[in-house]
């Protein structure tokens, strides 16, 4: 069996390349938590890439309900068809949708399925899912059909820890935290992304980024992309090495609240 050992464009702790071994050697999801871009979602589209297989993403929302991941019976269309003559209306095959979970269960080949950010649905979402994601197989009442998973996906479950999964669904997870990278893995994840980029102002940047995270008034503190995407606003913009730690330039790349912004500027007298 292929085993997945980081990709290009990602890099991945040892931990955390063993939890994704693990949860395919024992064919149970992977449920990974950790702080808003520590790379939870990119995970997936890694693991897809490195084991050259196709990825399905299932966004999940406040209002998604389980059922929609599995199929949709499109009633209006039928009912639409049924008024003006259009097609067969006693074959319900052709009305039956399937979504996320069922396009996974049903493909040709294995895939890769994430589901994102699963603590935004309601409490009893997880528990929906239990049944499926145990058996591989979900029941079709309007056709009266089972469907099985032709080969079993690769499951991946993300969670920003917005809410408590519960205990029946985790018991059938391995779990892994991505920790927040040090500065030694974040020097390495920022060489991933940008090879060529001037030292000296990565370790400015590192050193304001690092700073701002300590400090205690921060509500939301920066994360891994938003580093990112300053250290390209800061080259793309020219600025000078010597003003990144002092001046912050660029603030609202990196910081988001105007709380933050204020608590920054009068620690560091920046106007």
């Amino acid at each position: 069996m292929k085993k997945f050992t980081g990709s290009s464009g990602y890099v991945a702790t040892k931990e955390l390349m063993n939890a994704v071994n693990v949860s395919i050697a024992l064919k149970k999801p992977l449920l990974i938590k950790g702080e808003p871009g520590t790379g939870k979602t990119m995970l997936a589209e890694a693991i897809a890439e490195a084991m050259d297989m196709r990825l399905i993403v299932w966004g999940i929302k406040s209002t998604t309900k389980a059922q929609e991941g599995l199929y949709v019976y499109d009633t209006v269309q039928r009912l639409y068809d049924s008024q003006f003559g259009e097609g067969d209306v006693s074959d319900i095959k052709q009305y039956i949708r399937l979504g996320k979970l069922g396009e996974a269960f049903t493909s040709e080949e294995q895939v890769v399925l994430l589901i994102d950010e699963i603590d935004k649905a309601d409490l009893e979402f997880p528990n929906d899912l239990l049944w499926e994601l145990d058996r591989m197989e979900f029941y079709i009442n309007e056709t009266k059909e089972t469907v099985k998973t032709r080969h079993r996906p690769i499951v991946i479950i993300t969670s920003n820890a917005e809410k408590e999964l519960p205990d029946a669904f985790l018991r059938r997870c391995i779990f892994h935290y991505i920790e927040f990278p040090d500065r030694a893995k974040m020097e390495e994840i920022i060489r991933v992304h940008f090879g060529d980029v001037d030292k000296k102002l990565v370790r400015a940047a590192m050193d304001a980024f690092y700073a701002i995270r300590d400090m205690r008034q921060i509500q939301k503190k920066p994360s891994t992309s938003e580093l990112l995407d300053w250290i390209q606003a800061l080259s793309l913009g020219g600025a000078d090495v010597k003003e990144i730690t002092s001046k912050i330039p660029y603030i609202g790349v990196l910081l988001k609240k105007n709380q933050d912004i204020d608590a920054v500027r009068d620690k560091r007298h920046v106007y």
